[in-house]
């Protein structure tokens, strides 16, 4: 079996190649704010390299740092209000309840102190992935509320998405290796993995989508190659 050169697709009984092939990312995140603020500092902007847990956002915290200092200052006022009163309480002066209430409010005091540091760290949004900056949104100075303010690509693993004839269904699987050959200015044979292979065939054009996955772990190789793809029964 062979179709036309416009293609370049041909395959045998033991090999199969293709042209229509695309590197994808792995994930798209559109990043947003877990709390609604006023932006004080985009720290990243397109083209940028982010590693997992980087902070690449801060909103305004003027306020929630004051409620932090506060109830800092009220766990300390309560450690020594619970030193003194312990005297007191061994010297018979306050009651066994009058004690538990002083602890109680000294534990409320820590509590609270935990949620304001709680509300100040989800001033400083962070990446939730390895990846790349593709767009960046919002600006110093805007309001957040639901949209998105970065949007961040893992490139590791890259997907490759191929395009096959229907006379090759069933016969690609999951786990098979493929040699992934990359266009110019890339270049270069890569080993892949298949990891999907969809399960309908496209009526109007014969064909079926198979989906492999490409190590890229120095982010290397960038999205939106074309490539071919070379199967392999043996």
């Amino acid at each position: 079996l062979s179709s036309s050169a416009d293609d370049e697709v041909q395959y045998d009984n033991t090999v199969w190649t293709t042209r229509h092939c695309l590197l994808e990312a792995h994930m798209v995140v559109d990043l947003s704010s877990p709390v609604p603020g006023v932006i004080a500092r985009v720290k990243v902007k397109r083209g940028d390299k982010v590693r997992k847990g980087k902070v690449v956002v801060q909103l305004r915290s003027e306020v929630e740092q004051a409620m932090v200092d506060l109830n800092r200052a009220q766990v300390e006022f309560g450690k020594i209000t619970a030193l003194r009163n312990q005297e007191l309480f061994e010297q018979e002066l306050i009651s066994e309840q009058e004690k538990d209430e002083i602890e109680l409010r000294s534990e409320m005091s820590r509590l609270e102190l935990a949620a304001a540091q709680m509300r100040l760290q989800q001033k400083n949004i962070t990446s939730p992935i390895n990846g790349i900056i593709l767009q960046r949104l919002m600006d110093p100075g805007e309001y957040v509320g639901e949209d998105p303010i970065l949007k961040i690509a893992s490139l590791d693993p890259l997907y490759v998405e191929a395009v096959l004839p229907k006379e090759l269904f069933g016969t690609v699987k999951n786990k098979m290796i493929a040699d992934v050959a990359l266009e110019a200015p890339i270049g270069g044979v890569y080993k892949a993995e298949v990891v999907v292979v969809d399960q309908a065939i496209d009526a109007a054009s014969g064909t079926f989508g198979v989906r492999l996955t490409l190590p890229n772990p120095k982010n290397i190789i960038p999205l939106g190659l074309k490539c071919k793809v070379r199967f392999s029964s043996e």
